[in-house]
């Protein structure tokens, strides 16, 4: 895996002028973490990701995913996740004061569960929402699953079609009734299973992360446009569902397949809009901007891009776009589901 902090060099190859930098804009997806393992970016707390906030863009405000940092070293293992909610908050809490600006990070927090819990997990969730200070805002419990060795999987309670699991599901149907949400993340060949899930919980709200992780490693390295047209027909499947809406972004990691860490130089916001526009363009055409959001997925993807030229990207690709679309998909979608305001 690449060592993110000393990709900065690489990086910096590939300057470019912020465009529209006025546009408010809402990160609806990153992390921040402090491994003490050989992992990337071992460190990105606020200070890390203020000096990407900070490269041009406006971002006023961002949503933290889970990423399995700073959990609690005691105490039952069900609850130890909810120590990521308690670091989190505190640098929520930080930012929120003003000293460090007017961006909002973490102004929503996605936290980790075991779902297989069954109803037992309720105490997790609750625990998580006081931990939250008012910002907890969901779960993820990562899918992402494949039977080639070839490919990562996710985590150690994630298995072969979790999202069909009974156990999985009496867990899920918890977070209806809290207001939760649930972030979607799975491998392309399982999106029929989060539509699945989807459709058995119409009251619960479901966020696609990352297309649905489009592989390009392994057994899929070099068979994307062969694999295409059935991602296109599942993601137009889980876009029927009225529950269910899309982030864009989280495509550029090493698992996608695209290799940008190998090229002499960073791609430019056009190479790299270029060659992933036809996911980003067929999701927004089958969920609509108001059912999709911008995400930067940093620090991960920042194994190929920096996040000034990321999201010159995104404004790249929108360029055509009427105003009130953009300011669905940079900010408003992102804000409303996660209630940020």
């Amino acid at each position: 895996m690449i060592d993110v902090p000393t990709n900065i060099d690489w990086l910096n190859q590939t300057i470019e002028e912020t465009l529209d930098p006025d546009l408010p804009i809402c990160d609806a997806h990153h992390h921040l973490w402090d491994f003490r393992v050989e992992r990337v970016a071992q460190r990105y707390l606020l200070d890390e990701i203020l000096s990407d906030m900070n490269s041009g863009h406006n971002i006023v405000s961002t949503v933290f995913i889970e990423c399995s940092s700073m959990y609690r070293s005691a105490g039952p293992d069900s609850l130890k996740p909810v120590g990521e909610t308690e670091f989190v908050n505190g640098i929520a809490a930080m930012s929120a004061s003003g000293l460090y600006g007017d961006a909002r990070v973490a102004a929503g927090i996605v936290g980790s569960a075991d779902l297989t819990l069954g109803d037992a997990v309720g105490a997790v969730l609750d625990a998580h929402i006081e931990a939250g200070g008012g910002r907890f805002r969901g779960i993820r419990h990562r899918a992402s699953w494949d039977p080639s060795d070839q490919v990562p999987n996710s985590q150690a309670t994630t298995k072969e079609n979790l999202y069909l699991d009974a156990k999985f599901r009496r867990g899920f149907a918890n977070l209806a009734s809290r207001n939760l949400s649930f972030e979607g993340w799975c491998y392309h060949p399982q999106i029929p299973q989060l539509t699945d899930l989807a459709r058995s919980f119409p009251e619960t709200t479901i966020i696609l992360n990352h297309f649905g992780g489009p592989l390009g490693i392994g057994p899929y390295k070099g068979t994307q446009d062969e694999y295409f047209p059935a991602w296109k027909q599942a993601l137009s499947e889980l876009a029927s569902c009225p529950n269910v809406v899309a982030k864009l972004g989280g495509i550029n990691m090493e698992i996608n397949g695209f290799d940008w860490h190998h090229q002499k130089r960073p791609p430019s916001s056009k190479e790299l809009m270029e060659a992933t526009r036809r996911f980003y363009e067929h999701t927004i055409e089958q969920f609509g901007p108001k059912r999709c959001m911008f995400e930067s997925n940093f620090p991960v993807d920042k194994v190929s891009c920096s996040y000034n030229i990321l999201w010159n990207s995104f404004k790249r690709l929108t360029t055509d776009y009427s105003i009130t679309e953009k300011t669905d998909l940079f900010h408003d979608t992102a804000s409303r589901i996660y209630r940020l305001e």
